[in-house]
């Protein structure tokens, strides 16, 4: 009994760090270190849409994707957090991170059964745009380290909110479940593209 609350925990963890209001994702707030570094990800919808996407595609592939998935995307985000930070030019940053939603949201949807590589290459694809963005706005009091730290974590609990609520997919209707939250995601990530979110 006990294994089966588990998968609730994180989203449990995901739902109540959202309930604090939402703010936007791409405002620098001077706030410093691993708190504003935390926040990051999980205040804006922009990011949360397509972390979770991680999880839940994870979840759809099962293993190993389950476990690859959102391990790779943290370990290319904070690649493109560091050239972030030391000035690299991306383009089309805002554009990737809403492309991130759509695409994902779609992989989940459709329960497109990519081939492993694949799905890690669009993956991380998708990280070095989130990682840039988290990057280019390290508040000038955060040390970067305790930054970093904190929307790694940020961004691992989305993850694992995506993977508790995936875990559904095991029966049909945890199937329906998780096909509409891949929807959802798809179309909030065509909202923040389109500029209607």
């Amino acid at each position: 009994m006990r294994l089966n609350r588990l998968p609730l925990l994180p989203l449990a963890l995901a739902v109540l760090a959202l309930q604090t209001g939402v703010a936007q994702a791409h405002t620098s707030t001077g706030a410093g270190g691993f708190a504003s570094g935390f926040a990051h990800p999980i205040l804006g919808w922009d990011h949360v849409v397509a972390m979770v996407a991680v999880g839940l595609w994870g979840a759809v592939l099962g293993r190993p994707a389950l476990w690859l998935l959102p391990l790779v995307f943290p370990l290319v985000m904070a690649l493109g957090a560091a050239a972030g930070i030391l000035g690299l030019p991306l383009p089309a940053v805002e554009t990737g991170i809403a492309l991130s939603g759509v695409v994902l949201g779609l992989m989940v949807a459709l329960a497109w059964p990519a081939p492993l590589w694949v799905a890690a290459l669009i993956t991380g694809a998708f990280a070095i745009f989130h990682g840039h963005a988290h990057g280019t706005e390290l508040p000038g009091t955060a040390g970067p380290l305790a930054y970093g730290l904190g929307f790694v974590l940020g961004t691992g609990l989305l993850h694992m909110a995506g993977i508790g609520f995936g875990l559904l997919w095991t029966s049909p209707r945890g199937r329906l479940a998780v096909r509409a939250a891949g929807l959802a995601i798809a179309a909030a990530g065509g909202a923040f593209l389109t500029g209607l979110a």
